[in-house]
């Protein structure tokens, strides 16, 4: 399938195909959700820029499409930065507008509440392979329940919906925000440096271990800390799909007073339990791992942090995790919130590579004609053909009628039926080799 470049505004137009396969694959998402028992919300692209600007977003807040203030709000003169400028901004990701639709709708809502959103974001960032400053997001939440049942159902289903596309080879790698900062703060790392740390960390997988050693000491961080924190990340890196990982992690924490810390052995028991229960209950072919180096850019996560990788491919296609304490700090009550998110276009490019979906688009069909046909014959045998879900387009009969055909094939159709006076309508199949036949 042919995938269009973006135009300079980052942003991309879509061709029918493009379209298709997105609904398609849209529907799959959804229907493989709803049987979770998730219900499907909308939020309105635009927010506000306080909300946005919390710091919690990581470095997507430098990226916040902001909308200058309207009338006599918008006072140019007396502006000290841009943020005086605007009041409103493009949502950066669904799970901010999400906290706040909770936050003011939890009467009208049941408890917990399962949610689907499923829209665009945007963040000005250099466009790339998979990356544009429009894209499209593909959320489930369960807010109102603290327990790792939520966490596993989280993974459960979008393991399932990805299964659904026909997509294989898949891992849900999972960590604990807690853990990672007990491991962190074990070698010497200061806990008010830990949000800083971590997004640096976050890089692994972009500039190596070398470029998170460079980037450490650049910013000052102790070079005795930075040596212990390079080998736990080389520890992790070098074990084996049966290395006992996370007991590793437990053993090493236990040396440390930072074991007693941020609530380090319960995320450790935690997510061994997590680790354990999820597996058995998972596709057939997606395994679970714990990987100590997963971060997860965004500040507001609180616990638990996972994210979905496929064999063969260099970057995650879904990520999520625990954010306890975004609905507090908006509603003035303690909530508890998880999510996953699956990367939508990136997972549309997979499948473009793939050659689209399994299984049946439905039938499309051709319905032929001259230019000068009786118009409600026309109508009352596309009426006919409409049946079973089938499509029909109706078009003009060129003289060139083979290659018109040929046409058809290429873009999809799999049948064709021609209008003439006085005949029966016949629908025909179009052959593998844009011929025809009965």
């Amino acid at each position: 399938m042919k995938t269009n470049t973006a135009p300079p505004s980052g942003m991309r137009d879509l061709l029918p195909e493009q379209v298709e396969l997105r609904d398609r694959a849209t529907r799959a998402i959804l229907g493989a959700y709803a049987r979770f028992g998730y219900s499907r919300v909308e939020t309105p692209a635009l927010e506000s820029l306080e909300r946005l600007s919390t710091g919690e977003g990581g470095d997507n807040e430098k990226l916040i499409y902001r909308v200058l203030k309207r009338g006599g709000k918008l006072d140019i003169g007396a502006a000290k930065g841009p943020d005086d400028l605007a009041d409103l901004a493009l949502r950066y990701d669904l799970t901010v507008p999400l906290a706040r639709f909770y936050a003011e709708h939890a009467g009208h809502l049941p408890d917990p509440f399962r949610s689907i959103q499923i829209g665009p974001v945007w963040r000005a960032e250099r466009p790339q392979k998979g990356r544009f400053r429009q894209f499209t997001q593909c959320d489930i939440d369960i807010l109102g329940d603290d327990s790792e049942r939520a966490e596993i159902e989280l993974i459960q289903a979008t393991a399932t919906a990805l299964a659904t596309l026909g997509l294989d080879g898949l891992t849900v790698r999972v960590n604990d925000r807690r853990l990672l900062a007990a491991l962190v703060r074990s070698c010497g790392f200061e806990a008010d440096s830990l949000p800083a740390v971590f997004i640096i960390v976050d890089k692994l997988d972009k500039v190596g271990q070398d470029g998170v050693r460079k980037e450490l000491l650049a910013k000052g961080h102790a070079e005795q800390a930075v040596g212990r924190l390079m080998e736990v990340l080389a520890r992790s890196e070098s074990a084996g799909a049966d290395d006992d990982l996370l007991g590793w992690v437990r053993e090493t924490l236990a040396q440390h007073e930072a074991d007693s810390n941020d609530g380090a052995r319960v995320a450790e028991q935690r997510l061994s339990r997590l680790c354990d229960l999820a597996s058995r209950h998972l596709p057939e072919g997606v395994r679970v791992a714990y990987d100590l180096t997963l971060v997860r850019g965004m500040g507001y996560y609180t616990g638990t942090i996972f994210e979905v990788s496929a064999e063969g491919y260099d970057f995650s296609i879904a990520g999520g995790g625990r954010y306890d304490e975004m609905i507090g700090r908006m509603s003035g009550r303690s909530v508890p919130a998880c999510g996953f998110s699956i990367g939508f276009e990136r997972v549309i490019m997979m499948l473009e590579e793939r050659g689209g979906l399994p299984g049946e688009a439905g039938s499309r069909v051709a319905l032929f004609h001259d230019k000068d046909a009786d118009t409600d014959a026309l109508l009352a045998a596309a009426a006919t053909l409409r049946v079973d879900d089938r499509r029909v387009t109706t078009l003009v009969r060129r003289k060139k009628f083979g290659r018109q055909l040929e046409e058809l094939e290429s873009r999809g159709f799999d049948g064709f039926a021609v209008l003439e006076p006085g005949k029966e309508l016949e629908l025909r199949t179009l052959g593998g080799s844009g011929g025809a036949s009965s």
